[in-house]
């Protein structure tokens, strides 16, 4: 069964950084898209940044950009989020997300096909 876990969550000081980690497990052959949205209580989930087979195609959304690596290993089919200069606004639930087949739009959540459990981050002020 394919599964997705993720590590690497936690309490940080606005300013500081986290990386967060996502091992793929029960599947041979690599995922098309690997990405990472985020959710706080009573909104809808956010997409963070995802990444392409190849890792030649990155996408990051507006709020992230310049402060968040989105990066993957396929040999280890583990996907990464380093976040640096965290404010309190990044406070959520990180959720990975994976995609086993072809898409066009990796900023959607339907697109992809399996999902992690989460992992908390709380960037205290």
């Amino acid at each position: 069964q394919e599964q997705l876990v993720e590590s690497g969550g936690g309490l940080v000081q606005a300013g500081g950084s986290l990386r967060l980690s996502c091992a793929a497990a029960g599947r041979t052959g690599s995922w098309y898209y690997m990405g990472w949205f985020r959710q706080t209580p009573g909104k809808e989930r956010d997409f963070v940044a995802a990444v392409r087979w190849d890792a030649y195609n990155l996408a990051y959304s507006d709020s992230v950009k310049g402060r968040f690596t989105v990066s993957r290993d396929n040999a280890k089919n583990t996907v990464y989020l380093l976040m640096n200069n965290l404010t309190p606004e990044d406070t959520a639930v990180y959720y990975c997300a994976a995609s086993s087949r072809i898409i066009t739009d990796p900023l959607r959540g339907s697109s992809y096909d399996c999902w992690g459990q989460g992992t908390q981050v709380t960037v205290s002020s």
